[in-house]
């Protein structure tokens, strides 16, 4: 179905955002559009919601089964200003959102679905899961100016690490249970991304509730959609992988041509398996095993 804006989305089908786990996909460009519509309904998710600019188009089995909104994403606070104004008629649903060129991943996915995640993670007492975006990018850029090869992509095994995060309104201690994740090629070409941007970790999967509001920075307004773990021991951690930055780097004028290949030593092919994600410690199973 296609939707002319979110107010007529939440107008028309209000009973499609309570249909969950649901999944939201923001459109930035025409970059894999289609694939990552595609892995997202193939994960499990009940609703796939496109949010996207009015000009793009989509092949004809995705306008059948995807929720598409006419958006533009390149409007400033345009992520948030979208999941905040969906929040409270989607409460209680679990939901998922991503950008274009962006793929979940989590343990076990081969295997096991995301609503089979879900009913375990929920069993544990949580409302909101941590993954961490993992950079991706083309081996050879010359045939890929972009950076976008689903083929022959790339992603770095090292060079990911973890500070404590401060809260200002308590003298900079430590919060509890939430800490900052750098890595990838945010971390590599760190002169080329703004320092608040640097991040890596995202809370893409939570459970809507009335009055909840996420921030600019993936963060949410309740402090404990932000924890990595429950209080008595860890939980199940996701990963997103994600051609983003590479596509960034590769478009900026001021980091493009300085950047004739994102490949180093700890570079190795990305084998579309929740198994290297596993072995690499970029997420974990938890108790869930």
């Amino acid at each position: 179905m296609h939707f002319t804006g979110l107010e007529d989305l939440i107008k028309r089908n209000r009973a499609a955002l309570a249909a969950g786990p649901l999944a939201i996909v923001m459109v930035e460009d025409e970059v894999e559009v289609d694939t990552t519509l595609r892995h997202h309904q193939q994960a499990g998710f009940e609703t796939v919601i496109a949010l996207m600019p009015a000009e793009f188009e989509l092949p004809r089995d995705l306008v059948e089964t995807v929720l598409r909104v006419d958006y533009e994403m390149s409007q400033p606070g345009a992520m948030e200003m979208a999941l905040n104004r969906l929040m409270d008629p989607m409460a209680g649903q679990w939901v998922y959102y991503c950008y274009n060129a962006e793929f979940f991943f989590h343990p076990f996915c081969e295997t096991r679905n995301v609503k089979e995640m879900l009913a375990f993670h929920t069993e544990e007492r949580r409302d909101a899961m941590l993954a961490y975006v993992i950079d991706l990018y083309a081996e050879d850029l010359k045939t890929h100016p972009n950076a976008v090869s689903l083929d022959q992509a790339f992603m770095d095994r090292s060079g990911y690490y973890a500070l404590a995060r401060t809260d200002a309104a308590n003298d900079g201690h430590p919060k509890e249970r939430q800490l900052d994740f750098f890595g990838g090629l945010r971390w590599r070409y760190e002169e080329h991304v703004p320092a608040e941007r640097r991040k890596i970790d995202r809370i893409p999967l939570f459970r809507a509730k009335k009055g909840l509001r996420i921030r600019g920075d993936h963060t949410f307004a309740d402090e404990e959609y932000n924890t990595f773990a429950c209080p008595w021991h860890h939980n199940i951690t996701a990963a997103i992988c994600s051609f983003r930055t590479a596509k960034a780097l590769k478009s900026n004028p001021g980091s493009r041509d300085e950047i004739a290949s994102f490949k180093w030593h700890n570079s190795a092919p990305f084998e579309w398996h929740s198994r290297q994600l596993l072995d690499l410690g970029l997420m974990e199973p938890g108790q869930w095993f």
